[in-house]
């Protein structure tokens, strides 16, 4: 089977992008490169990464300014075709700066920067982020953020939930929303999103952070599993299709 093609942007501030790249390549055998924020194409590529970290320093807002950056033209051009394209952490922020997910992340609720694993609730495992998860299921991974506390006018959270765009949620290890469990505020205790086509993903933990057996913790890993079935499964059923013609 033809390998999957990681790109991964890298804004000045950046700061996940080879965690992301270590994950997609060398954890998960597949290929991976590096995206310049000013390069004017992404090439090649079957799934975008926009890593975490502190782009451009998180001046003005988190995200704000690298929404311009040149490559950002060719991301959401990229989107809008239908091309699977992550935010995690300051990517999320990106992502909604871009307008290609709705809402906004804020300060956190306690004003505090705050590192460390939180248990999140599988909303939905029939999207190519998902397959390789059970729906309710409650999986392990990091966060490190001080700015993601998920907002979003009440008419927007309504689109949200019944449109099943909510992923993933903060919540206790036996799967309950609670408020202790929410570590940053969110609304709903939500910590990832889709867009309505379901290409477009955006979560404040870090799923590329909880890959590695070495760090005793793989649940992350998960999402690139995901990721690389739906691929796998697509090249499947182009190969049937071949053969059924020939």
């Amino acid at each position: 089977m033809k390998k999957v093609r990681f790109g991964i942007v890298v804004f000045p501030g950046s700061n996940c992008d080879h965690d992301a790249h270590y994950t997609a390549g060398t954890i998960m055998g597949q290929e991976a490169r590096f995206i310049w924020h000013k390069e004017g194409s992404l090439g090649d590529v079957d799934v975008v990464i926009l890593p975490g970290g502190f782009s451009y320093g998180d001046y003005l807002r988190c995200g704000a300014i690298a929404r311009f950056s040149p490559i950002m033209k060719d991301v959401v051009q990229f989107a809008e075709r239908g091309g699977p394209v992550i935010g995690i952490c300051n990517g999320f922020q990106v992502l909604t700066e871009a307008g290609l997910l709705p809402g906004v992340l804020l300060r956190n609720a306690s004003l505090r920067f705050i590192c460390k694993y939180v248990h999140l609730r599988v909303e939905r495992n029939d999207l190519l982020w998902t397959n390789r998860c059970t729906a309710g299921e409650v999986i392990e991974v990091p966060i490190a953020h001080g700015d993601g506390n998920y907002f979003g006018e009440p008419d927007v959270i309504r689109r949200l939930e019944e449109g099943g765009q909510v992923v993933f949620r903060y919540c206790e290890p036996d799967g309950r929303l609670t408020e202790s469990a929410n570590p940053n505020g969110a609304v709903n205790n939500i910590a990832g999103i889709v867009n309505e086509r379901g290409n477009v993903l955006g979560l404040m933990p870090h799923p590329e952070r909880a890959a590695d057996e070495a760090l005793r913790h793989v649940d992350g890993r998960k999402v690139f599993d995901s990721i690389v079935a739906h691929f796998v499964a697509q090249q499947t059923s182009a190969a049937l299709a071949t053969a059924e013609r020939s």
